[in-house]
C-alpha cells in the first residue's frame, strides 16, 4: 500500500483523567449510583472533545492523524484485552448475547465482584501507572470487538479531526499477560499469538473502513528485559506479528511505537516488516545509526522513524537544542523523520501554567503535558524549516537550564558534605538473629495482625485539610481535629482486636507529598494530578534541589497515638526510593546521590521516633520494583543503590526497634535478593490478587525474615469473606513458618470507605484467630 504522510510532530498519548480530574469524578459518581451510564458516556465524550481541541490549539494538526485517540475508562491494557475478546473463563458470564463485554462488565473485571476477585494489577514497565493483567489460556476465545475504537474515531471525525487510534500491540498484550488458572503447566500467553493476529487484522480492517489513515500500536515489550518471556522470543514474535499484520490487504498505515527504553535489535526486526512507521524512545536510548546492517538501512528508507526526543516521563523542560540534534541524527538512517514524545504523556500533569502558587523561577524550568506538546510542535517546525527557524525557542530553553544550575538550594554544601562522609557502617544493622532476640519483649502473638498504615480519609478529614490550607482553620484547630480522628482510629483498631496499631495518617494528604511539604528541596503542585490506576490519581511532588529535614515530621502524631493505647503503634514513614519514584526528580545528578540525601533525612526521623518511645517503625518502599531498569545490564547498579538507600535510612535503628517495610503491586521474582538485602525485620507484600504467588517465590529463595503477605485486596471494593482470608492464610502458612508470618491487607486503606474497611478487617481478624487455633491444636 502507499502510505499517507506521517505527521511531522505528534505525541504518543495524553493524560486522560481530565485537567480537573473530570473522568475520576464521573467514574466514582457512576460507581456510587449518582449518575447513569448515559451521563458517564456524555462526560467522557466531552472530555475527549476538549482534549482534541486543546491538542490542536497547542500545535498538532487537524487532519494528519497527529492527534492520538488514547482514551480509556479504566486501563488501556484492559481496553485492548476487551477489544480482542480476551475475557477470562471465570468472567465468561459478563459476555452479552453478542459475545462482547459492556461497561459494567469492564468495571467488574477491574474492580471485582462479590464472589470474584478482579484481574491482578501490576506496574506498567518502570512507571507508577498500574495496569490490569490479562489472563490467557490455550482456549481463550479471541474475537474482535471494534465498536469503541470505531466510535471514538467517528466521534473525532464529527469534530473535524482525523485522529490516530492507539492500542496496545499484540506482542506486548500477550507478553504482559499471565496464564489463566486453568492453563496447563508450560503454557505461555505468547503461545497464542497466531490465534490473536487475525483478530488484530480484523480490528485494523474495521478502522480502515471507518476512514482511519494511521493506527498506533504500542509495543514497549520490545525494550524490556524484565518480562517473563526471553527478549529474543519477544523480538521474534514482533517480527512475525508485523509481517502478518503488515501484509493485510485492508488496513490503515501502521505506526509501531516502542517507548520506555532503547529498541536495540528490535529496530532491525521491525524494519524487515511492511509497517510504515517506527517510534524510538531517544530519551532513554540513542539513535542506532552505527548499529544497523545494510539490509535494515535499506528497509528503513521507505519508512518514517518517529524520534521520541521530548521526555514523556518527567516534567523538566530539558535541553531542547540537544533534543533537536537527536532528532536530526536519525536522518543518518535514511528514513523520513518525525518527532514525538518519548512515551505517552499519561505520566505527567496537564499544564504548568495552572500552578499559580508555584515559584515562577521553578516553573520556568518545567514542562507539563501541554508544554511538551508545544515542544514537539517547535521541533517539528525546526526539522521542516531548519534550526534557524527555532533558534529563539532553543535559546530560551538553554537559558532556563543555565538559571536552574545556579539557583539557591539546588546545591547545598552541608547536605553534600554529610553524604560524602558516609562509611560502610552507616548502611548496616546488627544481625537479624540478634534483633529477633532483642525484640522478644514486644510480646506479639503468633500471626500478629496489623494494617499497612492509612485508614479511610473521610470527607470531614479532607474538608478540614482544605480549610486549613485556605487559612479558614488555624493550626491549633486543625491539630485538634486530627487528634480526634487519630483517637477514633486507635479505638476502632482496639475494638477490632488488631495486635499492632497505626495512627491512621489523617494528617497526610499523600504518602509522598506529606513529606515533600516538610523537606527542603521539594515543591508541590495544586493541579499536578496524574493517573495511577482507574480513578485513582496522585499528585507527584517536584524534587528540585538538595534534600534535608528542617524538623521532625511524624513524631508528634505517632507519640500521641501511642499515648492512647497499651498496644504498639507503628511509626509510619515513606522510604527514600518510593519518595523518588513518586516524585518528579531532578535530572541533573545521579538518582543514587539524591536517594542518599532523602535517606539521611529519614534516618534522623527514625531516631526521633525511637526517642519518643516508638518500638515499631515502618518505612514503606512500594516502588522498589518500579524503578528497576528494563535493561538487565543496568539492574545491578540500581538494586545496589536503592537497597543501600533503604538501609541508610534504617540502619541507625536500635536492635530492639522492629523495622518493617511494605512493597506492593509488582512482580517480585526478579528482586527477591533485593528484598532480602533491605534487611527489614518484617516485609509486607501485596499477595491477595495473585493468591500468594510471592510467598512461593520467597520460600524458594530461602527468605528468613518476617513477612506479611496481603490477604485483603484494598484496590477493590470487595469485602473478602472469612473463608477467603483463611484460605489465603493457609496457603501462606504452608510456605512460611507461622512464627515469621504477619497478617495484613495488601496496602493502605486511605481510598476505601469505613463500612467495607471495618467488615474486611473483622473478617481478617476472625480468619486469623481460626488459623491460630488450628496451629495451636497441631
Amino acid at each position: 500500500m502507499t502510505a499517507p504522510a506521517f505527521p511531522a510532530g505528534t505525541i504518543l498519548g495524553y493524560p486522560r483523567i481530565g485537567r480537573r480530574r473530570e473522568l475520576k469524578r464521573a467514574l466514582e459518581a457512576y460507581w456510587a449510583g449518582r449518575i447513569d451510564a448515559a451521563q458517564l458516556e456524555r462526560d467522557a465524550a466531552e472530555l475527549r472533545r476538549a482534549t482534541r481541541a486543546r491538542l490542536i490549539e497547542l500545535g498538532l494538526g487537524v487532519d494528519d492523524a497527529s492527534v492520538p485517540e488514547s482514551f480509556a475508562y479504566y486501563d488501556h491494557v484492559l481496553d485492548a484485552a476487551l477489544a480482542v475478546g480476551a475475557v477470562p473463563a471465570r468472567f465468561a458470564h459478563l459476555r452479552g448475547a453478542d459475545g462482547t463485554v459492556g461497561l459494567d462488565g469492564e468495571f467488574a473485571l477491574a474492580r471485582g465482584e462479590a464472589e470474584q476477585p478482579p484481574l491482578e494489577m501490576t506496574k506498567w514497565f518502570d512507571t507508577n501507572y498500574h495496569y490490569l493483567v490479562p489472563e490467557i489460556a490455550p482456549d481463550t476465545a479471541f474475537a474482535a470487538d471494534p465498536a469503541r475504537l470505531v466510535a471514538r474515531f467517528a466521534e473525532a471525525a464529527e469534530q473535524g479531526v482525523v485522529s490516530r487510534p492507539v492500542m496496545v500491540g499484540p506482542v506486548t498484550l500477550l507478553a504482559l499477560a499471565k496464564p489463566a488458572a486453568e492453563a496447563p503447566d508450560g503454557f505461555r500467553p505468547l503461545d497464542a499469538l497466531d490465534r490473536l493476529l487475525p483478530v488484530y487484522a480484523e480490528l485494523l480492517a474495521r478502522l480502515a473502513d471507518a476512514g482511519a489513515t494511521w493506527v498506533q500500536l504500542d509495543e514497549p515489550a520490545l525494550v524490556s528485559e524484565s518480562l517473563d518471556e526471553p527478549t529474543a522470543r519477544v523480538r521474534e514474535a514482533a517480527a512475525h506479528a508485523y509481517a502478518v499484520l503488515g501484509a493485510a490487504e485492508r488496513r490503515p498505515a501502521l505506526f509501531v511505537a516502542a517507548p520506555y527504553g532503547e529498541l536495540g535489535d528490535g529496530l532491525a526486526a521491525l524494519a524487515a516488516t511492511p509497517i510504515e512507521a517506527i517510534g524510538l524512545d531517544l530519551v532513554r536510548g540513542a539513535a542506532p545509526a552505527g548499529d544497523l546492517d545494510a539490509d535494515s538501512r535499506a528497509a528503513l528508507a521507505g519508512k518514517t522513524l518517529v524520534a521520541g526526543v521530548v521526555d514523556g516521563h518527567n516534567v523538566w523542560r530539558g535541553d531542547l537544542g540537544r533534543a533537536f540534534e537527536a532528532a536530526e541524527a536519525v536522518r543518518a538512517l535514511g528514513a523520513a523523520v518525525a518527532v514525538s514524545t518519548s512515551t505517552s504523556l499519561l505520566h505527567v500533569p496537564h499544564d504548568v501554567t495552572d500552578e499559580r502558587a508555584l515559584d515562577p523561577r521553578l516553573g520556568s524550568w518545567l514542562a507539563f503535558a501541554d508544554q511538551k506538546v508545544g515542544q514537539v510542535a517547535v521541533l517539528a517546525r525546526g526539522l521542516a524549516e531548519g534550526r534557524a527557524a527555532i533558534e529563539a525557542e532553543l535559546a530560551e530553553a538553554s537559558d532556563a537550564l543555565a538559571d536552574r544550575a545556579v539557583a539557591p538550594g539546588v546545591r547545598v554544601d552541608a547536605v553534600r558534605a554529610r553524604t560524602a562522609a558516609l562509611e560502610a557502617g552507616d548502611f548496616a544493622r546488627v544481625g537479624y538473629a540478634e534483633r529477633v532476640a532483642a525484640q522478644r519483649d514486644l510480646e506479639l502473638p503468633e500471626l500478629p495482625t496489623t494494617t499497612i498504615g492509612s485508614f479511610p480519609q473521610t470527607g470531614d478529614i479532607r474538608r478540614a485539610r482544605a480549610r486549613h490550607v485556605a487559612g479558614e482553620l488555624d493550626a491549633e484547630g486543625y491539630r485538634r481535629l486530627m487528634r480526634e480522628e487519630i483517637e477514633r482510629v486507635v479505638r476502632l483498631q482496639e475494638q477490632l482486636d488488631l495486635d499492632v496499631l497505626v495512627h491512621g495518617e489523617p494528617e497526610r494528604n499523600d504518602m509522598v507529598q506529606y513529606f515533600a511539604e516538610l523537606l527542603d528541596g521539594f515543591a508541590v503542585t495544586e493541579h499536578g494530578w496524574v493517573q495511577s490506576y482507574g480513578s485513582r490519581c496522585t499528585r507527584p511532588s517536584i524534587l528540585w534541589g538538595d534534600v534535608s529535614r528542617p524538623a521532625p515530621m511524624t513524631v508528634g502524631w505517632a507519640e500521641y497515638a501511642q499515648s492512647l493505647t497499651g498496644r504498639h503503634v507503628k511509626g509510619m514513614l515513606t522510604g527514600p526510593v518510593t519518595i523518588l519514584a513518586w516524585s518528579f526528580v531532578r535530572d541533573d545528578q545521579p538518582l543514587a546521590d539524591t536517594a542518599r540525601q532523602v535517606a539521611l533525612a529519614l534516618r534522623d526521623e527514625v531516631s526521633d521516633l525511637e526517642r519518643a518511645g516508638i518500638r515499631i517503625v515502618q518505612v514503606d518502599e512500594p516502588a522498589l520494583r518500579e524503578l528497576l531498569p528494563l535493561r538487565r545490564a543496568e539492574q545491578a547498579e540500581y538494586l545496589d543503590w536503592s537497597v543501600g538507600a533503604f538501609r541508610l535510612a534504617t540502619a541507625g535503628a536500635d536492635a530492639s526497634t522492629q523495622v518493617h517495610t511494605h512493597l506492593c503491586y509488582s512482580e517480585f521474582g526478579v528482586v527477591i535478593d533485593a528484598i532480602r538485602g533491605l534487611d527489614a525485620d518484617v516485609t509486607s507484600i501485596e499477595a491477595a490478587r495473585s493468591r500468594m504467588e510471592v510467598v512461593e517465590d520467597l520460600a524458594r529463595s530461602g527468605f528468613e525474615h518476617g513477612v506479611g503477605p496481603g490477604v485483603y485486596d484494598i484496590h477493590s471494593p470487595r469485602v473478602p469473606s472469612v473463608e477467603e482470608v483463611r484460605a489465603l492464610l493457609e496457603l501462606a502458612v504452608a510456605d512460611v513458618p507461622a512464627g515469621r508470618l504477619w497478617v495484613n491487607p495488601d496496602c493502605g486503606l486511605k481510598t476505601r470507605g469505613y463500612d467495607e474497611t471495618i467488615a474486611s478487617l473483622e473478617n481478617l481478624v476472625a480468619a486469623t484467630k481460626q488459623v491460630r487455633r488450628v496451629l495451636a491444636g497441631a
